[in-house]
């Protein structure tokens, strides 16, 4: 491909956000030049599947649904894998790509957009190395994690929020001997108030999974983890779960705004006209949005500006449903720094709880077991974000 060739919109990734993106475009425009850079091998997936999978018998290649080259067809876009962006130049609206076979070439783009997602927080304390920690957050991790594997290893999950538990759950599922490690005194300790978090710790420990509430990983070892209290874990694997850092470097280092993530407005566009984000890179006004509905919504609203009509993002309230057979899940959680308490109703498994603001009205919700049906309804009655 020649240097100076122009594509009229090139977008870095290809994941749930990119590849989203790619075919709400075509849904508008058939006609639009579409290019896809990808790290990884542009293989078309369900990421939220990696921390449910092992449980169903799922190995990787069972997980991909279209391989880059149906994809190019489908979307008639040209999609390059394994490729890096080794910089954005904003001034010639070109990337200096690095290739597979390490050689760098260039690529003219109309519009770029950066659906580049973020990368797993590592869990930092001495002997971290000695550890050998994994995350699992592209298909190509879970390739890894999973040959690593053998039935009845003893994990050591570190992180009991949202994809620690599915991935506790859905590990103790398959035969693995899981213990769960986090500082807050009961799962999903962001999302949930005390009463459901507790119940959710029942069903996690209903399963086998042994859980240290509270506590911290004060050092590593090769074999084991002492915790803050002294106690140690000993494991044959571990694996990090305690949240995403949005991918930022690429922006900075052109010049775009960036805070937690990069500074995006309701119409997707950062701080350079020609160059929008979405997904967990993104910082939209209404802050981080790391769940698969906002993404959805952000793809759609970003497809009509791209083909012509400008079309700011617009969310409602976007309830998340946690993958945790031992106990379904759904929490619409508060919007940060919202002042209130919950009010829980019901016993046991099945509650439901509001979040209630200082005016009376609910700001958000948390619902378990039998009481997840009624997120959908809920959800309309909730604020919307944007």
């Amino acid at each position: 491909m020649d240097a100076a060739t122009k594509i009229g919109v090139v977008i870095l990734g290809s994941g749930l956000g990119g590849y989203t993106l790619a075919r709400e475009l075509r849904k508008l425009d058939r006609e639009i030049a579409l290019t896809v850079i990808t790290a990884d091998g542009g293989e078309s997936y369900s990421k939220p599947m990696l921390s449910a999978a092992f449980a169903q018998g799922k190995a990787p290649a069972s997980l991909v649904q279209k391989g880059p080259e149906q994809m190019a067809v489908d979307l008639s876009a040209t999609i390059l894998v394994r490729h890096r962006i080794a910089a954005i130049h904003r001034d010639t609206k070109t990337l200096t790509l690095r290739q597979p076979d390490g050689n760098e070439t260039s690529i003219g783009y109309g519009r770029l957009v950066l659906a580049i997602g973020a990368d797993p927080r590592l869990y930092q304390a001495p002997g971290a190395e000695l550890a050998k920690i994994r995350t699992v957050n592209d298909l190509d991790d879970y390739a890894l994690w999973r040959e690593a594997l053998r039935h009845g290893d003893r994990v050591l999950l570190v992180g009991a929020g949202l994809i620690g538990c599915e991935f506790a759950n859905d590990l103790a599922g398959a035969g693995f001997k899981v213990t769960m490690v986090d500082p807050a005194p009961w799962p999903l300790g962001r999302l949930l108030p005390q009463d459901l978090g507790e119940e959710m710790a029942k069903a996690l420990a209903g399963v086998g999974v042994s859980l240290h509430l509270g506590r911290t990983v004060a050092s590593w070892s090769a074999a084991g983890a002492t915790l803050d209290d002294g106690g140690v874990v000993a494991f044959d694997h571990a694996l990090s779960a305690i949240g995403l850092v949005p991918r930022i470097r690429l922006a900075t280092e052109a010049g775009l705004k960036v805070d937690r993530g990069i500074v995006v407005d309701r119409s997707l566009r950062t701080s350079d006209p020609d160059i929008f984000a979405i997904g967990d890179c993104a910082e939209s006004p209404a802050g981080p949005l790391p769940f698969v509905l906002p993404l959805m919504a952000e793809a759609k609203a970003l497809a009509a500006t791209l083909t012509g009509t400008e079309t700011p993002l617009q969310l409602p309230a976007l309830p998340v449903v946690v993958k945790t057979p031992c106990l379904p899940m759904a929490v619409c959680p508060p919007a940060p720094g919202a002042v209130g308490q919950w009010r829980v109703e019901g016993e046991g498994r099945d509650r439901k709880a509001l979040f209630i603001g200082s005016d009376g009205r609910a700001l958000g919700f948390a619902l378990s077991g039998g009481r997840v049906s009624e997120r959908q309804s809920l959800g309309r009655e909730m604020p919307d974000l944007l």
